[in-house]
């Protein structure tokens, strides 16, 4: 406890207690100022473009079907998202129409960034071409396939635009007999974070 001393003249006559509240108060200030610091010098800061869409370059030149997805960060190393794509050419192996889920796990240094693996499904449709003994018949299918695939992902210093390359096999769970057992997935993608 800190005292005072009080003076009356040449002689001390009393020792007075100094008012602690004051100290406290300003104690409690310092601290929270500090603390403030240290919050906002961290290297990352959660919530901060947790939403991303994606535009798959790589399909879009090699066979003019636009894909389209979107990724959201629910920790820095996990997300959710989903992808849809559109082709004119419904005969092409990946039919004319998918729409599917993904969940991905990121193993960089980097928060959202990185070697990651992945988990998707994808339901597509398309229509193909068969020739017999009957004559030409135009088939229309849809079907599901479930994967697993593996990528990278790049972002710029702001975290604001990204780049990613990824490979992936699925196996269809119901194909027709025209239909292949396995699907694939590849991409070189150009990103958003928001």
């Amino acid at each position: 406890m800190f005292y005072a001393l009080e003076k009356f003249g040449t002689q001390i006559d009393s020792v007075a207690p100094v008012n602690l509240t004051i100290m406290k108060k300003l104690v409690f200030f310092f601290l929270l100022l500090a603390s403030g610091f240290i919050i906002n010098a961290q290297a990352y800061r959660e919530g901060l473009n947790d939403h991303e869409l994606r535009f798959n370059m790589g399909r879009f030149l090699a066979s003019t079907a636009v894909e389209g997805s979107y990724e959201y960060y629910f920790t820095p190393d996990m997300s959710i998202g989903g992808t849809v794509f559109f082709n004119g050419d419904g005969l092409g192996r990946m039919g004319n129409f998918g729409i599917g889920p993904n969940l991905r796990a990121y193993f960089g240094y980097n928060p959202k960034s990185g070697v990651f693996a992945e988990a998707f499904g994808l339901y597509y449709t398309g229509e193909t071409d068969i020739t017999n003994n009957l004559g030409a018949r135009n088939n229309d299918y849809g079907t599901t396939a479930l994967g697993l695939g593996l990528g990278k992902k790049w972002f710029t210093f702001g975290q604001k635009f990204t780049m990613e390359v990824n490979l992936g096999l699925g196996r269809n769970i119901n194909p027709k007999e025209f239909q292949d057992a396995f699907m694939y997935r590849a991409g070189l993608s150009l990103g958003f974070r928001f």
